[in-house]
């Protein structure tokens, strides 16, 4: 039975897959056990698929799965977990910032009772703008969802195949990995590993995508947008009610002597704005759960390799 499956999600990483398989199997060969590296090629527009076409023809125990198009990071590990066997499910990037020599650390701890074990990053690499975007995207998150959610932790981490299972059973339609593992549950812990120095090119996360990743986010797994909707309408009707009785008080104490139309206006403004925002928070909702009873599948493969029963 394999006892590790290594899983990475590949995009505009062809110079990559060579050095970044070499290392995995080094790792892996310290433990002597069988495993398995499942690369996800996310429609990448480089030659990517040809260096993990490489990789499998070299070694059967690599597994390549081509998406027909780039469904995003999060689908090409679905992809990738959907064809998990191992015992322990490795989830890691392809572009060396998380670094293969860190899977024996996790494996040992794993191997002490947990199910779930993240990879903390020590310090960041990556530039001061992203890191300070990913920080207030973390920090947004945890609040909208009310789940404290570690800006330091991303996807790099060892989970037992029960949990993995679990994850694979939740087919909604909009995916973010941390979140799903965040949902299960079961026993967890963490260690503390070094941050390597991105490989090739730049993040494929910048700010725009990084904002609709978080729209996604909070529509899919909290309603607190909704819950904030509410009581500001609550406290406006309040203000309004508490407004309109001091009104009252000061025109039968003839306290009210100019007539004028701006705080009518404004008022109508206001209360217009916030209505047309109600309704379009509560249409993103309607439309994600539009898109969710599709049913339309996570992702396409348009080819496989080296997979258990590959006819393609």
């Amino acid at each position: 039975m394999i006892e590790i499956s290594v899983v990475s999600p590949v995009y505009r990483s062809a110079t990559l897959v060579k050095p970044f398989v070499s290392k995995v199997v080094m790792a892996l060969q310290q433990l002597n056990i069988d495993y398995e590296i499942i690369l996800v090629d996310d429609g990448s527009p480089d030659d990517s698929w040809n260096a993990v076409l490489g990789e499998c023809e070299q070694n059967s125990r690599v597994r390549g799965i081509s998406l027909s198009r780039n469904f995003g990071q999060h689908y090409a590990i679905s992809a990738g977990l959907d064809v998990a066997s191992g015992k322990w499910i490795v989830v890691m990037d392809s572009d060396l910032q998380d670094m293969p020599e860190e899977i024996l650390p996790l494996y040992q701890r794993a191997l002490e009772g947990y199910d779930i074990v993240l990879c903390r990053r020590k310090q960041r690499t990556d530039g001061w703008i992203k890191r300070f975007f990913s920080a207030l995207f973390y920090r947004f998150l945890s609040f909208i969802t009310g789940k404290k959610i570690d800006a330091s932790i991303a996807n790099f981490g060892i989970y037992s195949h029960k949990v993995i299972n679990v994850i694979v059973q939740m087919r909604e339609s909009i995916r973010y990995f941390p979140m799903m593992v965040l949902w299960v549950g079961f026993k967890s812990s963490s260690i503390e590993v070094l941050h390597g120095e991105r490989g090739q090119g730049k993040s494929n996360y910048n700010f725009r995508r990084l904002l609709r990743l978080g729209l996604d986010v909070v529509l899919s797994y909290s309603d607190k947008p909704l819950e904030i909707v509410a009581a500001t309408g609550c406290l406006i009707s309040l203000a309004t009610a508490i407004a309109g009785v001091v009104q009252l008080y000061r025109y039968f104490n003839h306290a009210i002597t100019v007539q004028g139309y701006t705080s009518l206006l404004l008022s109508i403004w206001f209360l217009c704005g916030l209505i047309i925002a109600t309704l379009g928070i509560v249409g993103l909702y309607v439309g994600k759960t539009f898109q969710g009873i599709k049913n339309r599948p996570l992702y396409i493969a348009r080819k496989t390799i080296n997979l258990p029963d590959d006819k393609s």
